[in-house]
Parts: structure tokens; C-alpha cells; sequence
């Protein structure tokens, strides 16, 4: 048990990441149940739709999970007044200044981590009250940062000025990269595209393929001068936003035809640089046994490479 198990309550400090449309609870309850800690999105913006994923984890699983909340698209109060009505007790925000919301949260009970990609967003961030940090690495995919501060550099650069439990997210698939973002201060990690290409993830199968065949190179920086700057698959469709250099969110409008239907030259097709290291498609279940397995064999070994000084 580290600080973050006992602030989720989970098994595990591993959390699926809050994907758009994605991250509904199919897959989340595979991930709680499988002794991680599940996130329903809500930057979908479906609003309806993501309150009755809240209330179908009931259902589907007695173990903890979690809502994001994504504090620029949040249409009104509604999801926060849900939030707290189910009873969630742990919630990330993101996209915007969780100033806004902390205090009606964290009087409801609910610990509230905010995703940041930046020190300066860290520090706000702490100014602000949250009880801890998902620091996002410019080697995750979806909404990034233009600047692409890699996640071990920034986890570094967040630990010197703050003691609050950091969970690491960027390019990580494993006990590896578990134990890498361990040894650089973080406490906990979150998947995204790891559990997009799992057995359980509602995605179609073209996507999970795609995945599968594509290298560490087979990821673009979209838009990099303009909002919003996401990292997403080399395909046709985002050659093309590539090669003029900017686009805008009506690019995004096909996104559940790409997630859904298998178009992948519908929209970016939203992806980290860990699509290099998945080379299986997996149960959650052995995803999350896996990585813990190896974390564990990894921090045992590390003790037999002492350096006498």
C-alpha cells in the first residue's frame, strides 16, 4: 500500500485513463475489478449518457472508481451535483483551473487529482488545494502540451517543489515504465492506450490493429501552434492536418465513426507513443496482473545493481 492505493482504495495505483467515449463502464469496471481503479469520462460531453455510465458501475462492480472532470466543457453544475449525489469519492479534473470547482468537491469528501502537462500547471494546481497530481508526459496521447515536456523530466521537475502523491501517465504499458515513474517520484500510473487495445475496450477492432502494427514512430504532434495540439496515429487523415500544420475541432467530429464503426480516416485517431511497446491484445485483467508482476521483479533486481562509492 502507497498513498495513492489508500486515496482510491484500490488494489492497485494503477487508473485507466479518462478517454472520451471510451472510458465508460465497460471498460472501467474491467479495470476496477481487476483490481485497478476505473474513470468514467465525461469530455464527451453526452452528459446524459456518462450519468447513466456512473450509475451502471453499480451494476457491474463493488470495487472503487472514479469521474474526470473536464472543467472547461462542463456544460453546467449537473455533473458535479451527480458526482457528489452517487457518493464517488475520488474524482481528476482537467482542461481548466480546478479552483473553480475544489472546494465544492473536496467539502462533498472527494479527493480531487487535477492532470497537469507543465510545472507552471503543477504549481497552480497546488495553490489551488488539489490532493494530488496526474502528470501527463508529452509521450501520452489525446490533448497535449505544444512545448513536449517528456514524462520523466517533468515528473523531476514536479517532485523538487511539492510532496503531493503524483500519478505518472505518458507512454507507460507496463512494470517498466511502472517502475521508471516510480524511481522519478510518482506513487501511482495511468493507461490510456494500453486499455484501449485490451480485449474489454468497447474500440473496434480496426483500431485496436492499427495499434498493434504501428512503431514508437507511429504517432503525429497535431496542430502544435494552434488549440488543440493532440497527439494521435499516422494515418492518411492526419498526414494531411500534419503536412498544413493546423486544424481545428471540427476535425474531431467524426470521432465515434473512427472509435465505433473502424474508420480510422474519420478523425485523429487519439494515441500515445506507447503503441511501439503493445504487440498483444489483452485481457485487463492480465494487463494490470502483468504490470504489477513485473514492477515487482524489476525493483527486486534493481537491488542487486548497488554502485560502491
Amino acid at each position: 500500500m502507497n498513498r495513492i492505493t489508500e486515496i482510491l482504495g484500490s488494489k492497485f495505483p494503477i487508473i485507466q485513463a479518462p478517454m472520451g467515449w471510451i472510458a465508460r463502464s465497460q471498460l472501467a469496471s474491467a479495470v476496477s475489478n481487476a483490481g485497478g481503479f476505473g474513470i468514467i469520462e465525461t469530455s464527451s460531453g453526452e452528459t446524459e449518457n456518462c450519468k447513466n455510465e456512473i450509475r451502471a458501475m453499480s451494476d457491474l462492480t463493488d470495487k472503487p472508481f472514479g469521474v474526470n472532470l473536464p472543467i472547461l466543457f462542463l456544460q453546467d453544475e449537473s455533473m458535479i451535483n451527480l458526482v457528489i449525489d452517487e457518493n464517488i469519492k475520488f474524482v481528476t479534473t482537467s482542461a481548466g483551473d480546478p479552483a473553480k470547482f475544489i472546494h465544492v468537491l473536496k467539502d462533498a469528501g472527494i479527493k480531487v487529482f487535477h492532470a497537469v502537462p507543465s510545472l507552471a500547471g503543477a504549481l497552480k494546481a497546488v495553490r489551488a488545494g488539489v490532493d494530488g497530481l496526474v502528470v501527463e508526459g508529452t509521450e501520452g496521447g489525446g490533448f497535449k502540451n505544444p512545448e513536449e515536456v517528456g514524462l520523466y523530466v517533468l515528473l523531476q521537475s514536479i517532485r523538487k517543489h511539492t510532496d503531493l502523491p503524483m500519478i505518472a501517465a505518458g507512454g507507460i504499458v507496463d512494470g517498466v515504465g511502472m517502475a521508471a515513474a516510480f524511481a522519478a517520484g510518482a506513487e501511482g500510473i495511468q493507461m490510456g492506450t494500453r486499455f484501449v487495445s485490451s480485449k474489454e475496450s468497447p474500440v473496434h477492432e480496426n483500431f485496436k490493429q492499427t495499434i498493434l502494427n504501428s512503431d514508437e514512430q507511429g504517432t503525429y504532434i497535431l496542430n502544435k501552434k494552434s488549440k488543440p495540439c493532440v497527439r494521435a496515429l499516422k494515418t492518411d487523415f492526419t498526414k494531411k492536418i500534419y503536412d498544413e500544420g493546423h486544424m481545428d475541432m471540427s476535425s474531431m467530429m467524426g470521432i465515434k465513426n473512427l472509435y465505433f464503426d473502424g474508420d480510422m480516416n474519420a478523425a485523429p485517431a487519439l494515441a500515445g507513443q506507447s503503441i511501439g511497446l503493445i504487440d498483444e491484445i489483452k485481457s485487463v485483467d492480465t494487463i494490470i496482473n502483468g504490470t504489477i508482476t513485473q514492477f515487482n521483479e524489476i525493483c527486486k533486481n534493481m537491488g542487486n545493481h548497488n554502485f560502491k562509492i
